[in-house]
């Protein structure tokens, strides 16, 4: 059973995971990129729209978690987001060297990625209309 509750936890850890993410990568990409002495693009640009692109798709998880029956319709929005970046780095990681830090990342979006999957029945169903904190057994 999926609750309303268990679904806002789960879509506001996902708004604080790729908008922190992407925060981080504005403010301190440089140093992020020499912490783990990985060799940076041609410019900083790359980094800046990558990073721009995971606070707004937090911002979007926010919105699931605030009011999840009326932003049901975002959510393949983030799966594809997350299976995106995780076949990227698994393409990557099989066919070359990828360095350890988007490795990580793409467990913790494959982790996402199912719990997305895992809570799109609750809202098919209907059982996470206002109010509702549980799903109906």
């Amino acid at each position: 059973m999926k609750s309303k509750l268990s679904i806002q936890i789960l879509y506001s850890a996902a708004a604080a995971y790729d908008g922190l993410l992407g925060l981080l990568f504005l403010a301190a990409g440089p140093r992020l990129y020499a912490h783990f002495q990985i060799m940076p693009p041609n410019h900083w640009g790359y980094v800046h729209f990558g990073a721009g692109i995971l606070v707004i798709f937090g911002w979007m998880f926010l919105e699931i978690a605030r009011r999840p029956m009326e932003s049901r319709n975002l959510v393949p929005y983030g799966i594809l987001l997350k299976i995106c970046y995780v076949s990227t780095v698994a393409w990557y990681w099989v066919h070359g060297d990828i360095p350890a830090m988007w490795k990580w990342f793409a467990l913790a979006d494959t982790v996402f990625a199912l719990l997305f999957a895992w809570s799109l029945p609750a809202f098919k169903a209907g059982s996470l209309e206002a109010g509702s904190t549980s799903a109906p057994a």
